[in-house]
């Protein structure tokens, strides 16, 4: 799905770029920005390692969320370099097309600046636009920074489940699950 790219200021007063992803140029930026967010946080869904595909496999991703027409998919770009990347997924079956799922990842040199809440308007936007009624996300157990932002938003947990994240440590975590009505 494609979206106009919008431009917005920081709080420290950078400027900052919201816009689809560009295959050709940034395949290969999107898989390092990535990769390093999951090595700068347990609160992702991989580990750096899992971060496998190659740049061929990431272009054509890229190219397949541009081109459809359930799903969204944005990065941010603060000086030329990607920021953080955000998905709004859309259901096609009738009985679910009310309800979208979204996902959210942040380099950490970034957090802070209002990009999170900026990528999820952005999201929120597109999902009302096409008669989304409701916004469903899962965050890991214990990721405080990510829940506040949540709740700012409008976010209400609505479920939790038990041991569904294992950890290197072989420790457990619990899935959080919380929607959002528009």
């Amino acid at each position: 799905m494609l979206y106009e790219p919008r431009r917005f200021k920081l709080k420290d007063g950078r400027e900052a770029l919201l816009r689809n992803p560009a295959p050709e140029s940034d395949a290969a930026p999107m898989i390092e920005a990535l990769t390093e967010m999951c090595g700068e946080t347990e609160f992702l869904l991989r580990y750096p390692e899992e971060c496998t595909w190659t740049v061929e496999q990431e272009r054509d991703i890229l190219e397949s969320a541009n081109r459809a027409d359930e799903r969204l998919m944005l990065v941010c770009e603060v000086g030329g370099e990607i920021a953080g990347m955000c998905g709004l997924n859309l259901n096609r079956p009738l009985k679910f097309r009310h309800r979208a799922d979204v996902d959210i990842g942040l380099r950490r040199k970034f957090w802070g600046q209002g990009i999170g809440t900026a990528m999820f308007e952005a999201m929120i936007e597109v999902a009302r636009g096409r008669g989304v009624r409701q916004l469903e996300l899962d965050y890991i157990e214990g990721n405080d920074r990510g829940r506040s932002l949540y709740e700012k938003l409008g976010f209400v947990e609505v479920g939790r489940r038990p041991d569904a994240v294992r950890l290197k440590d072989g420790g457990f975590r619990k899935l959080i699950y919380i929607m959002k009505k528009l």
